[in-house]
């Protein structure tokens, strides 16, 4: 076993019900005056966004909004918000909503101050300390889904158009200085989006405490994290005004991002290049995915995951386990296959060359090769478990 790691926790959060209200008072505190709070179209009118630029006028800070980013964003609407933000002569950004929302933040922050181009620092090797870090701007994080945990995040994830490839753009000084968590913004989140993003945070927990890197703390928080998802994902697509689900589930989410430092797996290499290809929901590709890799991983993690049926509560077995994942998708209405999902199958070959390619891959606890990749896509097509 390999004992050396590099661990990081320094994100401030500042978690409950009603916290929004502090948002002029977080942006003070890292010294933003003058404000870009980057948003999606579905959000901009909304009464959260309109409250939360009233906060930081009556506190004397000059805010403008962004809202020209589309979900799974592309470099454009990095590009487009980075001269808004230049024009403006802005010094720091608010990343407000979902999960695009808050990458295209932080990478409009991060490339507020750089002169070369934004693939010059893709997640590669040490791509990222080409960067100059004098010029990243410091970022507030407001999450108003509780599924990417992007808002404690080190990394943006961003579509090249050129290659409809999702590539991850990463710089330790990315992540947000301050991130509100404030349960009552996500109140509104209708249930197959709930059921979505919490597919999303139990994924990311899963797959970081399967990846094969040694990391103790990023494991406790995933497993804490993922006894919140199974005690609280039902409960809030079932009643969404539970504000106690809701708040678990936030903080799932963050718990997810926080352990994912440890690494992904084959759930994200897989449904990265779906998502760049056909524009299927995130979250709900890695649900679709996830019973599918467990089986393809089960040589290397049944022990674990018997620690982990163990923890949650279930008979410690793999087989448990496994069963209990089904469960959950049946509950909150996770589609058993791709094809259920409305994913194409005629750019399977396609899907599995960019999976293994992709960052997350590293991560899987069995070497994705293409062929196994192809494998797991024809098994979620299928929807043959074996």
């Amino acid at each position: 076993m390999n004992l050396i790691g590099n661990w990081n926790y320094p994100t401030s959060v500042r978690f409950g019900p009603g916290r929004i209200r502090e948002l002029a008072k977080a942006c003070a505190s890292i010294g933003i005056k003058r404000p870009l709070l980057v948003t999606d179209p579905g959000l901009s009118s909304s009464k959260m966004i309109a409250d939360a630029v009233t906060l930081c006028r009556e506190a004397g800070q000059s805010i403008e909004v962004f809202d020209k980013v589309q979900g799974n964003p592309v470099a454009k609407n990095v590009a487009d918000g980075l001269a808004i933000y230049r024009r403006g002569e802005h010094d720091g950004v608010i990343a407000f909503g979902g999960g695009s929302a808050i990458d295209a933040g932080k990478v409009i922050a991060f490339m507020a101050g750089q002169i070369r181009p934004i693939w010059d620092f893709e997640d590669v090797g040490d791509w990222w300390t080409r960067a100059d870090p004098d010029g990243i701007a410091p970022i507030v994080a407001v999450p108003t889904t509780s599924g990417t945990g992007s808002e404690v995040g080190r990394a943006g994830v961003i579509t090249d158009e050129r290659t409809h490839t999702k590539k991850i753009i990463f710089h330790p000084k990315m992540m947000p200085r301050v991130a509100l968590l404030d349960p009552e913004l996500t109140l509104g989140l209708p249930p197959g989006l709930t059921a979505g993003v919490g597919m999303d945070a139990l994924s990311h927990c899963l797959e970081a405490y399967c990846a094969p890197a040694f990391h103790p703390l990023a494991d406790g928080i995933a497993v804490e994290g993922m006894r919140l998802v199974k005690d609280y994902l039902p409960r809030a697509v079932k009643m969404g005004s539970d504000i106690e689900a809701r708040a678990m589930l936030m903080a799932a989410a963050t718990m997810g991002a926080t352990a994912f430092q440890k690494g992904l797996g084959a759930m994200h290499a897989l449904s990265h290049p779906i998502g760049s290809l056909h524009g299927s929901h995130h979250g709900m590709t890695n649900a679709v995915f996830m019973p599918y890799v467990l089986t393809f991983n089960r040589p290397a993690i049944e022990t674990r995951i018997e620690r982990l049926a163990a923890f949650l509560g279930l008979q410690p077995s793999f087989e448990a386990f496994h069963e209990w994942v089904l469960a959950l998708r049946r509950e909150v209405g996770v589609p058993h296959t791709l094809v259920a999902l409305g994913v194409p199958l005629d750019k399977a070959d396609l899907i599995a060359e960019m999976a293994v390619v992709d960052p997350s891959a590293a991560g899987n606890p069995v070497t994705l090769t293409k062929e196994a990749a192809r494998r797991i896509f024809d098994h979620a097509a299928s929807g043959d478990l074996a």
